[in-house]
C-alpha cells in the first residue's frame, strides 16, 4: 500500500475532528490501528479508519466506555456480528440508570426535607464557631 493512498494520523483527524492526540490514545488503546508506520515514525490509516473514529465517537455518546468499544471490536476483528454484546451492555447501562434514578430520587427527597426543615425553622439558635446552623442542626451523620 503507497503512502499516498493513506490518510496521515493530521488529516484523520482534520477529517473526523478528533485531536491527533485522541487519535494517538486510541492506537495505544488498540481502538485503532494505522496500516504503516513510515521510517519517519508517521501512522498511515486507510481510509476507512474514519468510519472507526465515528463508531467509537458515536459509541462513546451512548455511554459505552473505551473498555467496552475495544470489547466490540475484538467480537467484531474476530469476524462476529457483536450486536448481541452491544445489547448486553446497553441492558447493563439501563439498569444502571435505573438505579442511579432510584438514589437520585431518595437524594432529592432528603433535601426537599432539608428545606422544608430550614422554611419553618429560618434562624436556628447557634453560636458563633458555625459556619451555617441550617446545616449543622438539620444533617445528621
Amino acid at each position: 500500500m503507497k503512502n499516498a493512498s493513506l490518510l496521515k494520523i493530521g488529516e484523520l483527524a482534520k477529517k473526523t475532528g478528533v485531536t491527533v492526540g485522541t487519535l494517538r490514545y486510541y492506537s495505544d488503546l488498540s481502538l485503532l490501528q494505522p496500516v504503516q508506520r513510515g521510517n519517519n515514525g508517521y501512522r498511515y490509516y486507510s481510509f476507512d479508519a474514519s468510519q472507526q473514529v465515528e463508531f467509537i465517537k458515536k459509541a462513546q455518546i451512548l455511554g459505552f466506555s473505551l473498555a467496552e468499544i475495544r470489547q466490540i471490536l475484538d467480537v467484531r476483528d474476530r469476524g462476529e456480528k457483536p450486536c448481541a454484546l452491544v445489547q448486553s451492555l446497553l441492558n447493563q447501562k439501563i439498569e444502571q440508570i435505573e438505579i442511579q434514578i432510584k438514589q437520585m430520587t431518595l437524594f432529592k427527597e432528603e433535601l426537599e426535607e432539608y428545606r422544608i426543615a430550614w422554611t419553618n425553622n429560618p434562624h436556628p439558635k447557634s453560636n458563633p464557631q458555625e459556619v451555617c446552623p441550617l446545616i449543622i442542626h438539620c444533617v445528621s451523620e
